[in-house]
Protein backbone atom coordinates (compact mmCIF):
# COMPACT_ATOMS: atom_id res chain seq x y z
CA UNK A 1 0.00 0.00 0.00
CA UNK A 2 0.86 3.67 -0.32
CA UNK A 3 1.81 5.49 2.82
CA UNK A 4 -1.77 5.61 4.96
CA UNK A 5 -1.55 8.69 7.78
CA UNK A 6 -4.87 9.52 9.53
CA UNK A 7 -4.51 12.50 11.36
CA UNK A 8 -6.96 13.00 13.86
CA UNK A 9 -5.44 16.74 15.22
CA UNK A 10 -7.00 18.62 12.05
CA UNK A 11 -8.91 21.08 13.74
CA UNK A 12 -12.49 21.86 13.55
CA UNK A 13 -15.84 22.15 15.46
CA UNK A 14 -17.34 19.13 14.71
CA UNK A 15 -18.04 15.80 16.98
CA UNK A 16 -15.05 13.96 15.53
CA UNK A 17 -12.82 14.45 12.78
CA UNK A 18 -9.71 12.81 10.83
CA UNK A 19 -7.44 13.81 8.08
CA UNK A 20 -6.67 10.69 6.29
CA UNK A 21 -3.78 10.36 3.46
CA UNK A 22 -3.38 7.85 1.07
CA UNK A 23 -0.69 8.06 -1.13
CA UNK A 24 -1.07 11.90 -2.18
CA UNK A 25 -5.11 11.89 -1.70
CA UNK A 26 -5.93 13.75 1.22
CA UNK A 27 -9.68 13.53 2.42
CA UNK A 28 -10.91 15.91 5.46
CA UNK A 29 -13.59 13.64 7.23
CA UNK A 30 -15.79 15.46 9.67
CA UNK A 31 -19.07 13.74 12.21
CA UNK A 32 -21.70 16.23 12.95
CA UNK A 33 -24.89 14.16 15.27
CA UNK A 34 -27.99 15.86 14.90
CA UNK A 35 -31.21 15.07 16.91
CA UNK A 36 -33.51 13.42 14.63
CA UNK A 37 -33.88 10.38 12.17
CA UNK A 38 -35.11 10.02 8.81
CA UNK A 39 -38.87 9.08 8.44
CA UNK A 40 -38.67 5.38 7.74
CA UNK A 41 -37.01 5.12 11.36
CA UNK A 42 -38.99 7.35 13.63
CA UNK A 43 -40.45 5.34 16.35
CA UNK A 44 -38.27 2.68 16.07
CA UNK A 45 -35.55 4.04 18.94
CA UNK A 46 -32.74 3.44 15.96
CA UNK A 47 -30.15 5.75 14.78
CA UNK A 48 -28.81 6.79 11.44
CA UNK A 49 -25.33 6.94 9.57
CA UNK A 50 -25.08 8.40 6.52
CA UNK A 51 -22.09 10.23 4.51
CA UNK A 52 -21.73 13.21 1.81
CA UNK A 53 -18.55 12.96 -0.02
CA UNK A 54 -17.67 16.02 -2.87
CA UNK A 55 -13.93 17.28 -3.96
CA UNK A 56 -12.47 20.70 -4.08
CA UNK A 57 -12.73 22.35 -7.01
CA UNK A 58 -8.64 22.06 -7.61
CA UNK A 59 -8.55 18.60 -6.09
CA UNK A 60 -7.84 17.27 -9.35
CA UNK A 61 -5.22 18.17 -11.96
CA UNK A 62 -8.13 20.43 -13.74
CA UNK A 63 -10.44 22.43 -11.72
CA UNK A 64 -14.18 20.74 -11.31
CA UNK A 65 -16.96 22.94 -11.41
CA UNK A 66 -18.82 23.42 -7.44
CA UNK A 67 -21.17 20.83 -7.06
CA UNK A 68 -23.94 23.44 -6.16
CA UNK A 69 -23.49 25.15 -9.13
CA UNK A 70 -24.95 22.40 -11.03
CA UNK A 71 -28.49 21.83 -12.13
CA UNK A 72 -28.18 18.19 -12.09
CA UNK A 73 -26.19 16.05 -9.19
CA UNK A 74 -23.46 14.78 -9.73
CA UNK A 75 -24.03 10.69 -10.15
CA UNK A 76 -20.39 9.80 -9.04
CA UNK A 77 -20.61 11.75 -6.14
CA UNK A 78 -23.52 10.73 -4.95
CA UNK A 79 -22.87 7.12 -5.39
CA UNK A 80 -19.63 7.21 -3.36
CA UNK A 81 -21.51 8.85 -0.83
CA UNK A 82 -23.98 5.90 -0.37
CA UNK A 83 -21.09 3.84 -0.43
CA UNK A 84 -19.07 5.53 2.35
CA UNK A 85 -22.48 5.52 4.20
CA UNK A 86 -23.13 1.74 3.98
CA UNK A 87 -19.60 0.99 4.96
CA UNK A 88 -19.81 2.79 8.27
CA UNK A 89 -22.93 2.19 9.15
CA UNK A 90 -21.92 -1.67 9.33
CA UNK A 91 -19.38 -0.43 12.24
CA UNK A 92 -22.46 1.03 14.68
CA UNK A 93 -24.77 -0.77 16.52
CA UNK A 94 -27.68 2.10 15.44
CA UNK A 95 -29.74 1.18 18.93
CA UNK A 96 -26.78 2.76 20.69
CA UNK A 97 -27.61 5.80 18.80
CA UNK A 98 -30.88 6.47 19.76
CA UNK A 99 -33.09 8.77 17.11
CA UNK A 100 -30.19 10.98 16.34
CA UNK A 101 -28.52 10.79 13.04
CA UNK A 102 -24.56 10.68 12.70
CA UNK A 103 -23.41 12.65 9.39
CA UNK A 104 -19.37 12.11 8.03
CA UNK A 105 -18.91 14.71 5.72
CA UNK A 106 -15.70 13.57 3.21
CA UNK A 107 -13.72 16.44 1.31
CA UNK A 108 -11.40 15.59 -0.83
CA UNK A 109 -8.90 18.38 -0.57
CA UNK A 110 -6.46 16.28 -3.08
CA UNK A 111 -7.38 13.39 -5.21
CA UNK A 112 -4.53 10.92 -6.83
CA UNK A 113 -6.86 7.42 -6.84
CA UNK A 114 -8.71 5.63 -3.88
CA UNK A 115 -10.41 8.72 -2.73
CA UNK A 116 -13.70 6.54 -1.31
CA UNK A 117 -11.12 4.33 0.60
CA UNK A 118 -9.37 6.96 2.35
CA UNK A 119 -12.73 8.31 3.32
CA UNK A 120 -14.42 4.78 4.36
CA UNK A 121 -10.83 5.03 6.37
CA UNK A 122 -10.69 8.37 8.12
CA UNK A 123 -14.71 8.41 8.35
CA UNK A 124 -14.31 5.19 10.97
CA UNK A 125 -11.84 7.15 12.90
CA UNK A 126 -13.94 10.34 12.90
CA UNK A 127 -16.73 8.30 13.83
CA UNK A 128 -15.54 6.29 16.60
CA UNK A 129 -14.09 9.75 18.40
CA UNK A 130 -17.44 11.11 17.80
CA UNK A 131 -18.96 7.70 19.67
CA UNK A 132 -15.94 8.12 22.33
CA UNK A 133 -16.38 11.62 22.76
CA UNK A 134 -20.86 11.75 23.68
CA UNK A 135 -19.98 8.20 25.73
CA UNK A 136 -18.10 10.79 28.00
CA UNK A 137 -20.04 13.34 27.95
CA UNK A 138 -23.22 11.38 28.95
CA UNK A 139 -25.05 11.56 25.50
CA UNK A 140 -25.11 8.03 24.79
CA UNK A 141 -25.64 4.85 27.30
CA UNK A 142 -23.29 2.65 25.59
CA UNK A 143 -20.43 2.58 23.12
CA UNK A 144 -22.10 2.60 19.81
CA UNK A 145 -18.97 1.23 17.55
CA UNK A 146 -19.41 -2.40 17.05
CA UNK A 147 -16.23 -3.68 14.69
CA UNK A 148 -13.80 -1.55 13.08
CA UNK A 149 -14.06 -1.43 9.07
CA UNK A 150 -11.45 -0.90 6.65
CA UNK A 151 -10.91 -0.81 3.04
CA UNK A 152 -8.85 -1.17 0.31
CA UNK A 153 -8.95 -0.35 -3.22
CA UNK A 154 -6.98 -2.52 -6.32
CA UNK A 155 -6.43 -2.67 -9.61
CA UNK A 156 -6.55 -5.54 -12.93
CA UNK A 157 -4.33 -5.22 -15.98
CA UNK A 158 -2.31 -7.32 -17.75
CA UNK A 159 -3.33 -10.27 -16.16
CA UNK A 160 -2.25 -9.07 -12.41
CA UNK A 161 -3.63 -7.09 -9.57
CA UNK A 162 -1.86 -3.62 -8.39
CA UNK A 163 -3.29 -2.80 -4.63
CA UNK A 164 -3.93 0.63 -3.76
CA UNK A 165 -3.35 2.11 -7.22
CA UNK A 166 -2.52 5.77 -7.39
CA UNK A 167 -4.48 7.59 -10.46
CA UNK A 168 -2.34 6.37 -13.32
CA UNK A 169 -2.29 3.23 -12.48
CA UNK A 170 -6.20 2.89 -12.07
CA UNK A 171 -6.83 4.97 -15.33
CA UNK A 172 -5.38 2.30 -17.04
CA UNK A 173 -6.67 -1.04 -15.45
CA UNK A 174 -9.42 -3.10 -16.85
CA UNK A 175 -11.19 -3.63 -13.75
CA UNK A 176 -11.80 -1.26 -10.01
CA UNK A 177 -12.16 -2.86 -7.46
CA UNK A 178 -12.99 -1.73 -3.84
CA UNK A 179 -13.67 -4.07 -0.59
CA UNK A 180 -14.90 -3.11 2.51
CA UNK A 181 -13.98 -5.53 5.41
CA UNK A 182 -14.71 -6.08 8.91
CA UNK A 183 -11.55 -6.72 11.81
CA UNK A 184 -12.99 -10.48 11.56
CA UNK A 185 -12.10 -10.60 7.71
CA UNK A 186 -16.47 -10.67 6.50
CA UNK A 187 -16.81 -8.01 3.97
CA UNK A 188 -19.05 -5.29 4.30
CA UNK A 189 -18.77 -3.85 0.61
CA UNK A 190 -17.56 -4.78 -3.16
CA UNK A 191 -17.41 -3.19 -5.94
CA UNK A 192 -16.23 -4.54 -8.94
CA UNK A 193 -16.34 -2.49 -12.18
CA UNK A 194 -14.96 -3.64 -15.78
CA UNK A 195 -13.52 -0.72 -17.51
CA UNK A 196 -11.71 -2.59 -20.44
CA UNK A 197 -11.73 -6.40 -20.40
CA UNK A 198 -13.72 -8.50 -18.41
CA UNK A 199 -12.43 -10.05 -15.88
CA UNK A 200 -12.84 -13.73 -14.75
CA UNK A 201 -14.85 -14.13 -11.47
CA UNK A 202 -11.94 -16.42 -9.53
CA UNK A 203 -9.32 -13.68 -10.40
CA UNK A 204 -11.68 -11.64 -7.61
CA UNK A 205 -11.68 -14.71 -5.29
CA UNK A 206 -7.84 -15.19 -5.69
CA UNK A 207 -7.15 -11.36 -4.58
CA UNK A 208 -9.60 -11.05 -1.67
CA UNK A 209 -7.27 -12.72 0.92
CA UNK A 210 -4.35 -10.43 0.20
CA UNK A 211 -6.80 -7.35 0.22
CA UNK A 212 -7.63 -8.41 3.87
CA UNK A 213 -4.00 -8.95 4.62
CA UNK A 214 -3.15 -5.61 3.63
CA UNK A 215 -6.09 -4.10 5.92
CA UNK A 216 -5.33 -6.30 8.54
CA UNK A 217 -1.45 -5.08 8.79
CA UNK A 218 -1.96 -1.36 7.70
CA UNK A 219 -5.17 0.21 7.86
CA UNK A 220 -6.70 -1.57 11.36
CA UNK A 221 -3.47 -0.36 13.28
CA UNK A 222 -3.05 3.05 11.59
CA UNK A 223 -7.08 3.21 12.63
CA UNK A 224 -6.16 2.27 16.36
CA UNK A 225 -3.52 4.51 16.65
CA UNK A 226 -5.33 7.51 15.11
CA UNK A 227 -8.46 7.27 17.71
CA UNK A 228 -5.70 6.86 21.01
CA UNK A 229 -4.10 9.45 19.23
CA UNK A 230 -7.41 11.37 19.40
CA UNK A 231 -8.87 10.49 22.69
CA UNK A 232 -5.48 12.10 24.38
CA UNK A 233 -7.38 15.35 23.53
CA UNK A 234 -10.38 15.71 25.12
CA UNK A 235 -9.71 12.30 27.68
CA UNK A 236 -7.39 12.35 30.38
CA UNK A 237 -7.24 8.52 30.57
CA UNK A 238 -7.93 7.10 27.35
CA UNK A 239 -8.78 3.48 27.04
CA UNK A 240 -8.39 0.91 24.42
CA UNK A 241 -11.24 1.45 21.77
Amino acid sequence: MRPLTLDPSFPSWAEGVCLASLGNTRVLCAVSVQMGVPAFLKGSGEGWVTAEYDMLPRATHQRRTRTWKSLHPDGRVVEIGRFIGRSLRAAVDREALGETTWVVDCDVLQADGGTRIASVNGGMVALALAAHRLRLQGFLERFPIRSLVGGISAAYAGGRWTVDPDYTRDQGADMDLNVVFTEDGRIVEIQATAEGEAVPPEEISRVLPTLFEAVQTHVFPAQRAAIQEGLRRFAPNPSSP
